[in-house]
């Protein structure tokens, strides 16, 4: 009996083509008359629970290692915390494929280069330790300390291929650019939002890219999408709902239709969500639509205590609904998309 994650070694190692694990994979399940798997948005987060085991230990000593190399200075600490999740990578990630392990290395890969970086920029920028003052140089000193991160995550990446890599890197690179068009342009810093909601757009065109790539979900580049995915999604989502009143703070309109606004807006989301068949973006959202739902029950008169109970259970029954019934809401969605869109998507079974 051979596992995914075999599998998907044995791709890795070059033993076996990505194409020929994905037929394998299609023969079996026709065999088996089992469910086809790309309705169950697959992903590896665990191996097994010595993969908890291992992230345990390995968090440990990453943590360990920023402390105590941050004892002797902070850029120290970042360059051991990112040396040791390298080193690390090298055994539990490259030769056992842990899943879970190999995600808590990678953070704190990039995680220690981010601070090494940043801590020497400020130091560099800053000799005598004081704030600065001037936000031209603290977009500088982030815009140097992301671009040597996002070497790293690609250095990472061409030699690990960890999944969730290559979401890290692009958020990496678009805190670079921000910070870049910050430093250019000092007036952006009253569009945070706007960039924000960009850099969601961007990351989710990155997403779909990779998912087009395998619209059967049955290779690496699945997970790689999905980690794009969620990544994207707060980032777009977080800027929308702001606008559209489900801050706590409606201004401009009416209490009523920035409420009916964000309850469309979710909707829209719903949709966006099956045509791509992820679920991300409904995740995201949820605390949002919760938010407005519970004000609608409150203007409806409900008592103020059970308003979130009310709308929890009005949103968690719905989604839970569209859940039981995903797949044919996709088979009756996608077929009245553009066809240079549906050649993007996954297939509606």
């Amino acid at each position: 009996m051979y596992t995914d994650e075999e599998l998907d070694a044995a791709a890795a190692a070059g033993i076996l083509a990505d194409k020929d694990v994905a037929g394998f994979r299609r023969f079996v399940a026709d065999r088996r008359g089992a469910v086809d798997m790309v309705e169950h948005e697959r992903f590896r987060l665990l191996t097994g629970f010595n993969d908890v085991f291992v992230s345990v230990c390995c968090g440990l000593i990453l943590v360990a290692a920023g402390y105590l190399g941050g004892r002797v200075h902070p850029v120290l600490g970042g360059l051991a915390a990112a040396v040791a999740g390298w080193g690390l990578a090298e055994y539990f990630t490259r030769r056992l494929r842990l899943s879970l392990s190999s995600i808590v290395l990678l953070i704190g890969f990039a995680g220690g280069t981010l601070v090494a970086g940043l801590t020497g920029l400020v130091d560099l920028l800053s000799l005598d330790q004081a704030q600065i003052k001037d936000p031209a140089d603290v977009a500088g000193a982030v815009a140097g300390a992301t671009v040597l991160a996002g070497i790293g995550a690609y250095a990472h990446w061409r030699r690990f291929m960890v999944p969730i890599t290559v979401a890290a890197g692009s958020a990496i690179a678009l805190v670079a650019a921000c910070a870049l068009l910050l430093v250019a342009v000092p007036s952006l810093r009253d569009s945070i939002r706007v960039l924000v909601l960009i850099g969601g757009l961007v990351m989710f065109a990155i997403a779909m890219r990779w998912d087009s790539q395998d619209r059967e979900r049955n290779t690496r580049r699945s997970d790689v999408a999905f980690w794009l995915h969620l990544s994207a999604s707060p980032m777009i989502i977080h800027p929308v709902f702001s606008w559209v009143g489900a801050n706590g703070a409606v201004q401009m309109v009416s209490p009523g239709l920035a409420l009916a606004t964000c309850i469309g807006t979710y909707l829209v989301i719903a949709l966006v969500s099956l045509a791509i068949d992820r679920r991300a973006m409904l995740v995201s959202a949820l605390v949002y639509v919760l938010y407005a739902m519970g004000q609608l029950f409150s203007m409806a008169g409900t008592a103020k205590e059970m308003n979130m109970a009310l709308a929890a259970l009005v949103i968690g029954s719905g989604l839970l609904l569209l859940s039981t019934r995903w797949e044919a809401a996709r088979r009756l969605l996608v077929p009245h998309l553009p066809g240079s869109m549906r050649e993007m998507l996954p297939l509606a079974r």
